[in-house]
């Protein structure tokens, strides 16, 4: 049982328990339907959508939309960077908030300048978000923006600079709501720090203010990471009992996680049935949907992952994510029929070409050896204007090198660092699976693989341990 949990566990959403930042300046006006009509080219969002490469610039797509003498609305281009972001395709949402200033010279609001500061520490990172955060004026440095500096230090676990700013947001008189109680909690439940989480909790309490659901729902995950069931089940009856709480999809996903932690299947299924009900009437219902076809192929349930998708195409219009997770949840349990038949279906739905839709059945094609399938699919998605993910060539290395094709799998392995983003190395478990490979097998190790990781500056996430890896770098003399 204890295996299982373990296992199951792993293959869970690695979500925080928060989503603070999206929640909270998430815009609550338009709705999704607006940037999708039948007519691409009459939408901005549509134009913009297909370019899912950072490295490729949308501004010239927003040039040309003027250029066609086509009305140009804040609104509007806030909802294209509130879905740019949705999608954490965050260099484009970031062009498109300099454009809205520097070339319509639209002027920001608070919460846009929290947002574009957001965006800045997600491409330039800290120090850029910092700085334009001290050249923001004196009268844009509101509640909004504060909390916004507050997040980057939070993301960044930067504990003594958001102590810091926490404690000003309290002599500003802002530190008034849950929010900024819920991100520092968030960020000492991150580090383990339990007690900081009752101490912040109790500072609520005697401040007055209520605990909302991503109060309860942090202490929730709290309690069951350190094994607490009594914890989990005593935040659960806190939470339905108090009358200000609405819980949301979210708070029941969270909820049901920290039951599958603590070993509570039967009260983990209850939480998805309660999300279930909250999954139709939702304004976002796609995101529930996509939550529980992930959450139940995690506990191994195929016949609810079917049912529930049944019901997501009855009741949704499912883009190019709805896909991706419902063939992410058939690979769990090997079902390449399944998998191929959903691909046929979005296929056939014609919407705008994302590669990481095929590439949930290139990586399912590498993995059962069928590399012939898997090269066809992508000359055929590049032939069609897609671009092949730095994932993309991973899976095929990993493939190569599984059937001894070394060659092969030096070439991709090449071409997947580099696709890779700017300011962005594969992780250390994705190169180590590659080289973990040629460990196991019999054949002569490939000199040019080691090479180019190491001219790549590559070797310093790269496990050293390896008595191979170390003489091929001494005896090819690679340096």
């Amino acid at each position: 049982m204890k295996i299982f949990l373990h296992n199951l566990l792993n293959q869970l959403p690695k979500s925080s328990p928060l989503k603070l930042f999206t929640h909270f300046f998430a815009s609550s006006a338009k709705s999704t339907k607006t940037l999708y009509p039948s007519d691409p080219s009459n939408n901005l969002y549509r134009r913009i959508s297909p370019i899912g490469d950072p490295n490729i610039s949308v501004v010239p797509v927003l040039d040309q939309w003027v250029a066609e003498g086509r009305p140009v609305f804040k609104e509007k281009l806030e909802g294209i960077i509130k879905e740019l972001r949705a999608y954490k395709r965050f260099q484009h949402a970031l062009e498109v908030s300099k454009w809205m200033t520097d070339k319509r010279y639209m002027p920001l609001s608070p919460a846009d300048v929290a947002i574009r500061m957001n965006l800045i520490y997600r491409v330039d990172g800290l120090k850029a978000a910092e700085n334009y955060f001290s050249n923001v004026t004196d009268k844009l440095k509101v509640f909004d923006v504060h909390i916004a500096l507050l997040n980057c230090y939070a993301h960044e676990k930067s504990v003594e600079k958001a102590e810091v700013t926490m404690q000003k947001l309290r002599e500003m008189g802002y530190a008034t709501s849950p929010l900024p109680y819920n991100i520092m909690m968030n960020l000492h439940y991150e580090l383990g720090n339990w007690k900081k989480l009752d101490d912040l909790m109790n500072e609520m309490e005697e401040k007055g203010i209520y605990f909302d659901p991503f109060t309860f729902t942090t202490r929730l995950s709290a309690y069951a990471a350190a094994s607490d069931a009594e914890g989990v089940d005593k935040i659960v009856k806190m939470m339905e009992s108090d009358p200000r709480i609405v819980l949301d999809y979210n708070a029941y996903a969270i909820t049901a996680q920290g039951y599958l932690k603590v070993g509570k299947l039967d009260k983990a299924l209850d939480m998805l049935r309660k999300m279930e009900e909250l999954a139709i009437t939702t304004r976002k219902r796609n995101c529930p949907f996509d939550l529980l076809l992930k959450l139940y192929a995690g506990m191994e349930r195929k016949h609810d992952v079917c049912r529930i998708w049944e019901v997501y195409k009855q009741t949704q219009m499912i883009y190019n994510k709805g896909y991706i997770t419902m063939m992410s949840s058939l690979l769990k349990f090997g079902d390449m029929e399944g998998i191929e038949k959903i691909f046929a279906e979005w296929e056939s739905r014609g919407l705008p070409y994302d590669f990481r839709v095929p590439n949930v059945l290139i990586h399912a094609y590498c993995r059962n050896g069928e590399l012939e399938k898997a090269e066809a699919l992508i000359d055929k998605g590049s032939s069609e204007g897609g671009k092949p993910f730095a994932t993309t060539w991973y899976y095929m290395a990993i493939g190569y090198i599984k059937d001894n094709q070394i060659s092969k799998a030096a070439e991709v392995l090449k071409k997947a660092i580099l696709s890779c983003p700017p300011n962005y190395k594969p992780s250390k478990e994705t190169l180590t699976t590659c080289l973990e490979y040629l460990e196991r097998g019999d054949v002569e190790k490939p000199e040019e693989i080691i090479k180019f990781l190491k001219g790549e500056n590559f070797f310093p996430i790269v496990d050293h341990d390896r008595p191979w890896i170390l003489s091929s770098l001494v005896n090819h003399n690679l340096d």
